[in-house]
């Protein structure tokens, strides 16, 4: 089946028109419709460099090397840091011929997006020239087994996997036309850094890395995304707490009549009698939420900060 490309990519975020249409300030608002940890990473203190100075090598390595650490990256994979794992979705549809891509739906929608712009004909399902799963899938969770993953160009999206690091499809790296992709804003919630890399064939990692030019990723990213990713202490606690957190999340929303779909730690996907109902309830206590133009029935919800459980309970009271 093909995909259709759609005429406006649907996202969460959304929050200043929320505002506008429901009122309040827009730091009134709890933003609920993105899957990004609502506790960040603490920002270390950053030298005056990273600030003031060209990126230089040293700071580049310093980072590389902590991420081949933390995902335990193969031997002979390369690895590329990048301005957020957006650019180099954009940018993957041209490493390869235009052929057919499959992707299955329903997904994150950018990579059909992008393949479809670059002249790629996008199907959900058959052979194909490339192939994208995204692992976690977005929005219900899925995860693929490795066999389901190859192509000749096969990009495997493991934006929201951090939260669950077992099930990584890190293996496909190693893999002819293989590439991993890892975003650094949903895990350790600091999404306006853009920061984000691509792990997998040294051949097409180093196309990517022309492709983006030199200094692509910002000084003080380079700094920040070390320290995190040497930060096992913190990612091992940050996820108990997303389980625990989600596992209260499930348990507001069941009481309030929904039903579980998926989802990951991150964020929670429900099947309700009215998604846009639901949402314009949520919104009229300042809570945005996520619905999907393709099924009236979903509708998903991020994980709250701590100040903003009360007010999701009153909301769903």
């Amino acid at each position: 089946m093909i995909m259709q490309k759609p005429d406006q990519r649907d996202h969460g975020g959304g929050v200043d028109a929320a505002a506008a249409r429901f009122g309040g300030a827009r730091s009134d608002w709890i933003d609920l419709s993105t899957g990004i940890n609502p506790a960040p990473y603490p920002i270390p203190a950053l030298p005056a460099g990273a600030w003031t100075a060209l990126p230089d090598a040293a700071a580049q390595d310093a980072l590389l090397t902590a991420a081949r650490g933390f995902w335990q990256v193969p031997e002979g994979a390369a690895i590329l840091a990048v301005p957020g794992a957006s650019s180099a979705i954009a940018r993957i549809p041209a490493l390869a011929p235009k052929g057919r891509v499959c992707i299955p739906g329903p997904t994150y929608n950018e990579h059909a997006a992008s393949f479809a712009e670059n002249g790629w004909q996008v199907v959900e399902t058959g052979e194909a020239e490339a192939a994208v799963h995204v692992h976690p899938n977005n929005p219900d969770g899925r995860l693929w087994p490795l066999a389901q993953t190859t192509a000749p160009l096969s990009i495997i999206d493991e934006s929201f996997c951090d939260i669950t690091p077992d099930a990584t499809l890190m293996a496909q790296a190693t893999v002819p036309g293989g590439l991993i992709l890892k975003s650094f804003g949903k895990f350790w919630g600091l999404a306006g850094l853009r920061l984000g890399f691509v792990i997998g064939d040294p051949a097409l990692v180093a196309r990517l890395e022309q492709m983006l030019g030199p200094w692509p990723v910002s000084g003080p990213a380079l700094h920040i995304g070390a320290a995190a990713l040497r930060d096992e202490t913190w990612a091992e606690a940050t996820r108990a707490r997303l389980g625990a957190e989600a596992t209260r999340l499930d348990g507001l929303m069941t009481t309030a009549g929904a039903q579980i779909v998926g989802g990951t730690p991150l964020f929670r996907l429900y099947e309700v009698d009215d998604a846009q109902a639901w949402q314009t309830r949520l919104a009229q206590h300042q809570t945005w939420s996520r619905v999907f133009p393709y099924n009236p029935r979903w509708l998903r919800l991020g994980l709250p900060p701590s100040i903003g459980w009360p007010r999701l309970e009153r909301a769903l009271a």
